[in-house]
């Protein structure tokens, strides 16, 4: 059997396809622009052809995120929070803390050694320390976005900012940037501010766990969390498909007595 999971999120468009033991099949990763109908289809066809099958094979598919009302070929919908916490206790099965970094907000869920989730909290008040928050200061500093992870790695300072609003935060980073602080400094000051955002939204206990698209592609923002925690971040494969993944396991686990 091969079931779907859709993640529309107002950035990305995540698309799996998992067989009936949650090993990943296919999958794609697409923007969702202005049509996420149409993206949630292109996207699942994508994952079809990349694993050499056609929508007859496909059993149920689950959406989650943001526009996953839009996606006509679910059979049913699930909660970003259920999702992500499937996905990622998928890959460690045992009491882990998730900290989902998305385009536009961030969690913080909790699931004990069953796979239940005990606790999550979730900001959505403000785009610091997500991912729009980098996408902003990348057009600000006019550096590719996907520079950063590099670029903060390899820096011997960090800038400190002390901003809590992406607005005043731009502003702050001009300032440094006609002091003359490098822009590997800046970007690292840039990730300590996604950390501690991060880190203010709940105590995180145990073994952590990062996914979405941001840790995704800035492998050392899981690395700087890890050392203010004093311990490994995990980061599972894809982290960015973790929703998507998730919510296919829960399509497999339809029905089940």
């Amino acid at each position: 059997m091969v079931f779907g999971g859709l993640d529309i999120g107002a950035s990305a468009t995540k698309a799996v396809l998992v067989d009936e033991k949650g090993r990943l099949l296919g999958f794609s990763i697409r923007r969702s622009g202005v049509d996420f109908a149409a993206s949630a289809a292109a996207g699942l066809g994508e994952a079809l052809t990349q694993a050499g099958l056609k929508a007859g094979d496909l059993g149920k598919v689950f959406a989650c995120g943001y526009g996953r009302s839009n996606a006509a070929m679910a059979a049913a919908t699930r909660t970003e929070i259920a999702c992500h916490a499937a996905g990622a206790y998928h890959h460690f099965p045992r009491a882990i803390t998730v900290v989902d970094i998305g385009g536009q907000d961030n969690k913080v869920i909790k699931i004990n050694q069953r796979g239940l989730r005990t606790s999550f909290k979730m900001n959505r008040k403000c785009a610091a320390g997500t991912g729009a928050f980098l996408e902003e200061m990348a057009l600000r500093l006019d550096l590719p976005l996907e520079s950063f992870n590099d670029l903060a790695a390899k820096a011997t300072s960090e800038a400190t900012l002390g901003a809590y609003c992406t607005v005043f935060t731009a502003t702050e980073v001009l300032a440094k940037i006609r002091e003359g602080v490098q822009v590997e400094a800046l970007v690292k000051g840039l990730f300590r501010s996604v950390v501690k955002r991060v880190m203010e939204m709940d105590t995180l206990n145990g073994a952590v766990v990062m996914t979405g698209g941001v840790a995704a592609h800035n492998p050392y923002l899981a690395q700087m969390l890890g050392a203010e925690l004093d311990g490994e971040v995990l980061l599972p494969p894809h982290p960015q498909l973790m929703g998507a993944w998730g919510a296919a396991i829960l399509a497999g686990r339809d029905g089940e007595g």
